[in-house]
């Protein structure tokens, strides 16, 4: 009988663990449920029975109570070595038909863009474009044959990697020296706007490529006091809709600008750190960020424009440093200070997976655009100079 109530109470609360595990324990429990004439906390752990005198039928520490409930961690189904230095953005180029060969282009801090092929896990080719300076941002211009990449050097560079080719056929100086990434967005068929970071303090300068065009500078109200940009995405709702930005800001807001009218439509104050990182749902007009601190905050965009929050999820550790949702809007992943990947539902943010490998803070995930959702990859890169790859498929 005893059994049996242990059993129950395992299931029970199983699903609830993965706070406590990172946790430790100085956690006292609160906020679990156990069934009613059980106790559980996790400076040590038992079950105590109502219809005994002293009311313990179990007690261990919280390390045995852990092993035995645990389930192992996943494991990476591949690492990516040899870059001797920090990762700090991946992008993933799979969705060509075959026999065309999935890469993964990775940008580090001395400079180089790595291009891996994902069959063989090794570097085809190494790029070396910004100077020794950290590269920070890595995009493909409709295939893997035409690459944007963005580096601390304050230069943009397009490349041509056409039939073997490593050239730098044009580049933009941005006059930037922060660590925003600028954002494209393909407009038509061999037409990009790109937004990034100007050389004024709050400033965000939009530009048509490949002509580079300027299209538009945004400046916020005098005496809006925002900050530096952080994170930008550019996004619209359908091909031939008017462009529209999600700009994180150094005062903790997000800001949403009309490139065409070149206005901000809506701002709302999600942190009171730097916006980090964000990403956004156009079909669900819901968007996500973080920041140093020990939140993820969700908000949503009305019929009006508006920007509102829509939820708060609590972390355990603090500090975000890229997140992003997966191509079908069913997962997303976050970058961690705290060395974690972790995996949230998108639906409900339902935490999913911590993914516990790296030794140093994970700066940077990306998903691949795999026309299979069955081949599906998660890349993290880390200031360890490792880059885990995982298979993130799953049936719902």
């Amino acid at each position: 009988m005893e059994t049996a109530l242990f059993l129950l109470v395992i299931l029970d609360i199983r699903n609830q663990l993965m706070e406590v595990f990172e946790r430790g324990p100085r956690d006292t429990g609160q906020g679990f449920s156990v069934p009613e004439g059980y106790t559980l906390t996790f400076r040590h752990a038992f079950l105590a029975d109502s219809s005994t005198s002293n009311r313990t039928v179990l007690c261990f520490s919280l390390a045995e109570f852990i092993a035995g409930m645990a389930l192992p961690p996943p494991d990476p189904q591949f690492v990516l070595r040899g870059t001797s230095a920090a990762i700090h953005t991946l992008h993933f180029s799979c969705g060509g038909p075959e026999p065309e060969i999935p890469v993964l282009f990775s940008g580090s801090e001395t400079g180089f863009i790595h291009v891996w092929n994902l069959k063989t896990h090794r570097v085809d080719t190494a790029l070396d474009g910004h100077g020794g300076k950290s590269v920070h941002c890595v995009e493909t211009m409709g295939g893997k044959d035409r690459l944007l990449s963005q580096g601390r050097d304050q230069r943009i560079c397009l490349w041509d990697l056409a039939e073997g080719r490593r050239a730098v056929t044009d580049s933009v100086f941005t006059e930037h020296v922060g660590f925003c990434r600028c954002s494209l967005l393909k407009v038509a068929q061999g037409r990009w706007l790109m937004a990034t970071a100007a050389k004024g303090l709050e400033e965000v300068q939009v530009l048509e490529l490949p002509s580079k065009t300027s299209v538009c500078t945004l400046k916020p109200e005098v005496g809006a006091k925002l900050g530096m940009p952080m994170c930008l995405k550019l996004w619209q709702l359908s091909c031939g809709s008017q462009p529209l930005l999600l700009a994180g800001y150094e005062d903790g807001s997000v800001v949403l600008w009309n490139v065409t009218m070149g206005k901000a439509l809506s701002q709302l104050v999600c942190h009171q750190e730097p916006v980090m990182s964000l990403d956004f749902d156009s079909e669900k007009a819901k968007g996500i960020s973080g920041s140093s601190e020990k939140v993820l905050r969700i908000w949503s965009l009305n019929e009006q424009q508006n920007l509102q929050v829509y939820k708060t999820q609590e972390l355990v550790n603090a500090g975000i440093s890229d997140i992003t949702i997966r191509p079908d809007k069913k997962i997303l992943a976050t970058a961690g200070w705290d060395h974690r990947i972790r995996i949230f539902g998108w639906k409900k943010l339902k935490p999913l997976a911590v993914l516990d490998y790296h030794t140093a803070t994970v700066h940077c995930v990306s998903f691949s655009d795999h026309s299979s959702p069955r081949e599906t990859l998660l890349a993290a890169g880390s200031k360890d100079h490792r880059i885990s790859v995982w298979s993130m498929y799953t049936q719902s």
